[in-house]
């Protein structure tokens, strides 16, 4: 669907959220930059702009949005899979080829599909909620939120915790309790932030 084929409502609609994108407005600013009758009306276009793959948006935070610069995405994008091993100091396995490439329907994602990477757990440190074989897919991520689950790089293995800032620098923690929270090294980065899991037991 390109430009010319959108409901005008939903061209302006799309022009007012690529104007705003740094100060999103709410539906109700919107409705009124729009003169709709309703927030609902807002609301049903702006699924139908995520529905035709022009907006990517947060479920969590409907103000949380982006808008995919080259138009829609296919329904369908092949995610590089990484393996989770040592990749070498100052390295990163995103520099090594994929595994594999796997189909993804682009709508399970909340970020352009571009920006996903996966890989496939190893261990139990981060049981229950990461189980050994899950694939886990990321969004390429140098600086994520504090307290999010990362695919990170310490001492030159690629591992997945949970971070927390502190004055000493980073701690690494594990969810299973089995596993000790430790600070990371001086050698360590973010390579991306979990968004989702696909269970192995599937």
């Amino acid at each position: 669907m390109s430009m010319k084929t959108l409901h005008p409502t939903q061209e302006k609609l799309l022009n007012l959220l690529k104007s705003n994108s740094f100060e999103p407005l709410t539906i109700r600013e919107l409705q009124e930059e729009l003169n709709l009758s309703s927030s609902s009306v807002v609301f049903y276009h702006i699924q139908q702009l995520e529905k035709n793959g022009f907006i990517k948006r947060n479920p969590a935070n409907p103000r949380d949005y982006q808008i995919l610069a080259e138009g829609p995405e296919k329904k369908v994008a092949f995610i590089n899979l990484y393996g989770l091993a040592h990749c070498g100091p100052k390295g990163s396995i995103l520099n090594d080829n994929p595994v594999d490439r796997i189909p993804i329907s682009t709508r399970l994602l909340s970020f352009p599909s571009d920006e996903a990477f996966m890989v496939k757990a190893k261990g139990g440190s981060m049981e229950p909620k990461i189980n050994e074989g899950d694939l886990v897919i990321a969004r390429k991520q140098s600086k994520p939120e504090n307290g999010s689950i990362v695919v990170c790089v310490n001492n030159g293995e690629t591992i997945i915790k949970k971070i927390q800032k502190e004055k000493q620098g980073y701690l690494l923690i594990s969810l299973n309790t089995n596993y000790p929270s430790f600070i990371a090294s001086k050698d360590f980065r973010v390579i991306g932030e979990v968004k989702s899991i696909i269970s192995n037991n599937i």
